[in-house]
């Protein structure tokens, strides 16, 4: 059954490592609650009590928006093949933008990715597992690359138009910081 622990151990980790996607769930004091499926090669473990995640351009920006009300984020991964598991991470996470001195830095981390719009580094203050017995067996084929191939298209210019049309507010009209 499900244990916690206060920080992410090396198998933790290494199980973070081998998962091709993760799910983010944020929520504001009101409205909406938001979950995102995560993919492509945008985690890193940095420490055993901090995550950085590289958010690229979507179609909303829920998870900004609820982070600057409330100030608390969920990471989970779930084991599609091998032996059962869910993982969640909970803790509170600030975000950098390009336009921080911080920014530069923690996009070394990770490799080009077109539309890269945020990175949150995740404190985290819980570690828990779970048996995960229900989730199902998945096969891994390949990343979508559409998202990628539509951020290279737009270029620079139209990527940040797109943030200041699509991304400066969430669903619930609350202001993104983007």
């Amino acid at each position: 059954m499900g244990k916690q622990y206060p920080t992410i151990s090396a198998d933790t980790q290494a199980f973070i490592e081998r998962q091709h996607m993760f799910f983010v769930g944020t929520a504001a004091a009101d409205g909406r609650v938001n979950i995102s499926p995560k993919g492509q090669d945008t985690l890193r473990v940095l420490d055993p009590n901090r995550v950085a995640w590289l958010n690229l351009t979507g179609s909303g920006n829920e998870t900004a928006a609820h982070l600057l009300e409330l100030n608390r984020i969920t990471l989970m991964w779930c084991a599609f093949e091998g032996k059962p598991n869910i993982l969640r991470l909970y803790g509170t996470a600030t975000i950098y933008h390009p336009r921080d001195p911080e920014w530069a830095d923690l996009l070394l981390l990770f490799p080009p990715l077109p539309g890269a719009r945020q990175i949150l580094v995740v404190e985290v203050d819980l570690v828990q597992t779970s048996c995960g017995m229900a989730v199902p067996f998945l096969d891994f084929r390949a990343e979508r690359d559409e998202l990628n191939h539509n951020m290279e298209k737009r270029g620079t210019e139209q990527v940040e138009q797109y943030w200041h049309d699509r991304n400066t507010r969430s669903i619930d009209g609350k202001p993104t910081g983007i």
